[in-house]
């Protein structure tokens, strides 16, 4: 039997009828659980609430400081409170370095550089380069801090900061200031641009004189700007101040008088030193060329030295007064013992000691007198080397004068064991050794103080003990002799002062060189006032002066000159009373030189010290 087949929708209807009544019968057999649906969602809600307070928990509580510290590395700062160098005064508190306050322009790189259309500005404001500031700013650009202008005025700082350029800052610093310039230069020295000190007493002083800075903690907003101080971590300590033995005055006289001779002489450099006698105090030491300390660049450096500690010469005829007072110790001798030193030469051993003319039949003092070589080496040669040797060391030589000065030279003075007659024979007129202008000073001031020695100091009223070292009737013979140098029949005349007794010694001596001694020569005098009760010691040295070049016609007018300043500036008595009141002494300017000392007299002055050959 053919069955005939349903038509295909009917065949495909009828399931999906059947399944869609199935569905909603069962629909109807379940229906929806809300409150398990609301339970799923508080449960999701406390677990998110329980990670945040778990994690609130963490970073307040667990791990509080290590995000404490990362939010005060970027608002803490640790920032320095700059502290003022203490000043430095002379013996009568007349400032000669002080430290003025300046403002220094810095900039952090991370916060300007996001902002580079106002680097031109700032460039501009800073009157620097574009280009190199961009450079600068580039090449640190992962750090926070760099120096853009260091110690501006803060008048022109404020300017630049009133510009309000993202990341710029000011810092308080300060500056040296030297009123004195280059009068002081030598014996000050000068700070670098952290005030730090780099030369002269500066230097030596600089643990003193600087202070430490102190350090507090503040809150800084984005630009930089401090916004709360937060505690004092390091209390400031300002630097202390420092009192010097220097005088101003004499100080600047004897600058004048230096830059006056060395203008008269065509000289190359000198030096000037003047001690006070009774206690080895430092009132002067000046030189030339010398330097502006406020303005110090990368110029010649040789010129900031402090030529009168720190080169050495050779002394000349400024060392027979040690020779000769050995000569007296050893009692061999007496001021008035006759010495024969013609006809003016002396051959010895291959070479001839030579006077600059016939000196005749002198005595012990005629050789300081006259200046001659002939009787120096004569007498030296009649005495042990060991006594000589010994003599020069007990006055200084050979040794540092434990000034303190940075770099002061020791000089040389060669051992007497390698001493032949020729070296002990030039040694006793001072050629063969080497000592500095304030080694000589300081030997001139045992003499002036009674036999005692004593270390030169730049600072008033340090403690300074004496050593005897000299009979002290000895020193005041020696004292007698060397007076008869500044008279018309001394070498010394022209460094006479009016109504005051000078005591000294004139010196010349060819420069060495290489392989022996060339043609230019430095002039000495070295010397003490007023004799009768001696108060100063001073030495001047010049290097090469053309055309007269004698320690009598070059050092010794200048001793003259600064002496007689010194004393009236120091009110010392002079010696003739009378005379002074007669002359008008209260008319006298006291910080100029005396009038020029008497000319020689014809046929009487002695110039000094042939060149050993």
């Amino acid at each position: 039997m053919n069955i005939p087949l349903r038509p295909r929708e009917f065949t495909e209807a009828a399931p999906r009828a059947n399944t869609a009544a199935g569905l909603r019968a069962a629909t109807r057999a379940r229906p929806v659980n809300l409150k398990a649906r609301l339970s799923a969602v508080l449960m999701l809600l406390t677990l998110a609430g329980t990670g945040l307070v778990v994690r609130a928990v963490d970073l307040q509580v667990l791990r509080k400081d290590f995000y404490q510290e990362q939010g005060d590395a970027r608002y803490l700062r640790d920032v320095p409170i700059p502290v003022s160098r203490g000043s430095v005064l002379d013996r009568n508190g007349e400032p000669l370095a002080v430290s003025t306050p300046v403002e220094s322009i810095w900039v952090n790189p991370q916060e300007l550089l996001p902002h580079a259309g106002r680097i031109p500005e700032l460039a501009a404001a800073l009157n620097m380069d574009e280009t190199v500031l961009r450079q600068k700013l580039e090449q640190r650009a992962d750090k926070e801090f760099l120096y853009l202008k260091r110690h501006l005025n803060p008048d022109d700082a404020k300017l630049i900061l009133e510009r309000k350029i993202p990341g710029v800052s000011a810092q308080r610093e300060f500056r040296r200031y030297y009123p004195s310039g280059e009068v002081m230069a030598h014996v000050l020295g000068f700070t670098n641009i952290d005030d730090r000190g780099q030369e002269g007493l500066e230097l030596a002083f600089d643990e003193w004189l600087a202070g430490k800075p102190g350090a507090k903690r503040v809150i800084r907003d984005r630009l930089g700007h401090v916004v709360e101080d937060v505690e004092l971590l390091r209390e400031p300590q300002p630097g202390r101040d420092l009192t010097l033995s220097i005088d101003r005055r004499i100080q600047s006289l004897a600058y004048r008088e230096l830059k006056r001779t060395l203008l008269e002489h065509g000289a190359v450099s000198g030096s000037i030193v003047v001690l006070d006698a009774r206690n080895g105090e430092i009132l002067a030491t000046v030189n030339q060329p010398s330097f502006n300390p406020n303005a110090v660049n990368n110029g010649d450096t040789s010129i900031r030295r402090n030529r009168a500690l720190t080169d050495v010469v050779e002394p000349g005829s400024t060392m027979k007064a040690f020779t000769i007072a050995a000569a007296l110790e050893s009692g061999k001798w007496k001021p008035n013992t006759p010495i024969d030193t013609t006809p003016g030469t002396m051959p010895l051993a291959g070479h001839v000691i030579r006077d600059t003319s016939n000196k005749g039949q002198i005595d012990v003092t005629g050789v300081l007198t006259r200046s001659s070589n002939v009787g120096a080496a004569k007498i030296a040669l009649s005495l042990s080397n060991d006594h000589l040797y010994h003599m020069f060391k007990r006055v200084g030589f050979g040794e540092s004068t434990g000034s303190g000065f940075p770099g002061e030279a020791p000089g040389v003075l060669p051992s007497a064991k390698g001493w032949g007659v020729v070296e002990k024979a030039t040694l006793s007129y001072g050629y063969g050794l080497n000592v500095t202008p304030l080694q000589l000073a300081q030997a001139y001031a045992v003499l002036a103080d009674g036999g005692r020695l004593r270390a030169p100091t730049f600072v008033k009223g340090a403690q300074n003990p004496e050593r005897a070292v000299i009979d002290p009737a000895l020193a005041q013979t020696l004292v007698s002799m060397l007076e008869t140098v500044i008279t018309p029949r001394g070498t010394g005349l022209r460094a006479a002062v009016r109504n005051y007794r000078v005591a000294g010694k004139t010196g010349t001596s060819r420069r060495a060189v290489a392989g022996g001694y060339d043609s230019r020569y430095i002039s000495t005098f070295a010397g003490l006032a007023p004799a009768s009760s001696p108060r100063l010691v001073g030495v001047v040295v010049i290097h090469d002066p053309k055309g007269a070049y004698t320690g009598g016609m070059v050092a010794a007018p200048a001793f003259s000159r600064v002496m007689d300043g010194a004393l009236r500036l120091l009110d010392v008595p002079p010696d003739n009373v009378e005379k002074w009141y007669a002359d008008g002494a209260g008319n006298w300017a006291p910080i100029q030189a005396g009038d020029a000392a008497p000319e020689y007299e014809p046929g009487t002055a002695n110039d000094d010290e042939g060149v050993p050959e």
